[in-house]
């Protein structure tokens, strides 16, 4: 299986992905932002960071570079895509994923493990996954997600809520929302569910003596669905 992490001035968990992904069996390859086509691709990764260090609004400048016209073809034409943190900002400002991401309820950046229960298995990503709830880590200023009401009824219509924060029994409640997030969500899909958009860093939980190794199953599942 290929795939393709993109890298935008600014990114800081582009090289923990390659890392993650070649570790599973992935032949990876970094592509600069300023590129125009994608290499052959089974799975494109907008990945962690701080794109072009957050100017105007986090995304916002990265989803112009000249690379993101040939990563919304991909995405449009049925590849897979998939956006980490910063890469889920990115995702949200071309449109690829319905909403926003905002600052974080109380206006600090939160870096700590949190647990997501996965709701939607219907999908490339999370297909066959043995774990409904999942230790990720998170790292971000600007993560609580928001939408409208008709934008959240026709998300929950058509299962695009990919996960949800919660507590270590997957409970679902404000309590365990660490940044204000409406519904406690954590990702995201496209209708078709061949784009994810998600705020926890599995690559950052994929070696036990490192941090967890919950991450390791996300990668495991998704290389072995895209066999």
């Amino acid at each position: 299986m290929k795939s393709a992490v993109i890298t935008f001035p600014g990114s800081n968990c582009d090289r923990d992905m390659d890392v993650a992904l070649k570790k599973f069996g992935f032949k990876n390859k970094m592509v600069w932002h300023q590129d125009i086509e994608l290499p052959k691709s089974d799975l494109v990764v907008l990945p962690g960071g701080f794109s072009y260090g957050d100017y105007l609004r986090c995304g916002s400048m990265a989803s112009k570079s000249k690379i993101m016209k040939s990563v919304i073809n991909f995405a449009n034409s049925g590849g897979m895509v998939m956006g980490i943190c910063n890469g889920f900002q990115i995702l949200v400002e071309t449109g690829l994923v319905p909403g926003v991401l905002l600052r974080n309820k109380y206006l600090e950046f939160i870096c700590r493990n949190v647990f997501v229960k996965i709701n939607n298995k219907n999908n490339g990503y999370f297909k066959n996954i043995r774990n409904d709830i999942l230790e990720l880590h998170i790292a971000h200023n600007e993560g609580n997600y928001f939408c409208t009401n008709d934008q959240l009824k026709e998300i929950e219509d058509n299962a695009q809520v990919a996960i949800n924060y919660c507590d270590p029994e997957g409970k679902i409640e404000e309590p365990f929302n660490p940044n204000g997030s409406i519904k406690n969500i954590a990702g995201i899909f496209n209708k078709e569910k061949n784009v994810l958009g998600m705020m926890p860093h599995p690559e950052r939980m994929i070696d036990h003596s490192l941090s967890g190794e919950d991450g390791s199953h996300f990668f495991k599942n998704l290389i072995n669905n895209l066999k």
